[in-house]
């Protein structure tokens, strides 16, 4: 190698290295706040679990796997799994679906197309307390929803006092939330997909249905994606709602995992035990996301 070769490697390598400070240099505030407000928090949470006590003067004695035994052992955390899978399903279906449907026919819609989009995203930016006293006044005993099926003849429902129909009116409340947010990605990620796809589908003799198969669900795919991972993650740390409308009552038939949490952790102040309980909720989180990446993977 040549005097000029060396000369020129070792100033490409001086250019790479004040690159690499200077792209550091730019992250470190971003890594600082993650480090801060991220990472040290979920790392004392786990740290948490194999403790027991609480924050007073005794303090907080290494407790070690005992929390995740219990955990395992307690009957209530299996009944409150249950109830989380089935809030976060029957969620997370029609949060989609719904929002997918109307996305696709406001995309056909010229007229009103902004004053209907805004209108269905007013629910995503009000306060989930408020929405929640809105529904449980709606379904209470004697709150207009029995009032109207008097009207028609049908017996009241106590909504929120059944096991059986209490989950289904936080079900409600929490789809009809994440409606407008869903709507407004998908309406985005259509508008995205170039319109020369469906002409040339209508040249082939391709009907509604073959173009949403074969053109938009497959130009929807990143879309589809992030809302699957955002309603998820938004469904599985839902609480106000449980804690506004039910109280994870009647006989614990809404207890979901966070709200589970919360109880553990702030009613009877063992917070070791909440904080494996939230530990487990976090390897959900991140286990639910980690399928769904595969799942909508390129093949």
């Amino acid at each position: 190698m040549t005097q000029e070769e060396r000369q020129e490697d070792a100033m490409v390598a001086a250019r790479l290295s004040a690159g690499a400070i200077t792209a550091w240099a730019l992250l470190a505030p971003a890594l600082i706040l993650l480090a801060i407000f991220v990472v040290w928090p979920i790392a004392y949470l786990v740290f948490l679990s194999f403790t027991t006590g609480s924050f007073t003067r005794a303090g907080l004695q290494w407790h070690g796997l005992n929390n995740y035994r219990r955990l395992i052992l307690d009957p209530d955390v299996w009944q409150v799994l249950g109830n989380t899978l089935y809030f976060t399903v029957a969620t997370v279906i029609p949060s989609l679906g719904v929002p997918l449907g109307l996305a696709v026919i406001l995309n056909q819609t010229v007229i009103l197309r902004g004053l209907l989009r805004t209108a269905y995203f007013i629910p995503s930016v009000t306060s989930l307390v408020a929405v929640g006293l809105g529904f449980r006044w709606l379904f209470q005993n004697d709150g207009p929803i029995n009032h109207l099926l008097i009207t028609w003849g049908v017996d009241p429902v106590p909504w929120l006092n059944s096991p059986l129909w209490a989950m289904p009116v936080l079900i409600l409340l929490s789809s009809w939330k994440q409606l407008g947010f869903n709507l407004v990605v998908f309406l985005a990620g259509l508008q995205a997909i170039p319109r020369s796809r469906y002409e040339a589908a209508e040249l082939d003799g391709a009907g509604p249905w073959q173009a949403f198969w074969h053109i938009t669900l497959p130009g929807l795919r990143p879309t589809l994606l992030f809302a699957t991972v955002t309603t998820v993650i938004f469904t599985l740390r839902s609480f106000e709602q449980v804690y506004v409308m039910t109280g994870g009552g009647p006989l614990n038939s809404t207890n979901i995992l966070v709200y589970y949490t919360y109880e553990q952790a702030f009613s009877q102040f063992d917070f070791g035990y909440a904080a494996a309980v939230a530990t487990v909720l976090l390897l959900i989180a991140i286990g639910l996301v980690y399928l769904q990446l595969q799942a909508w993977r390129e093949p």
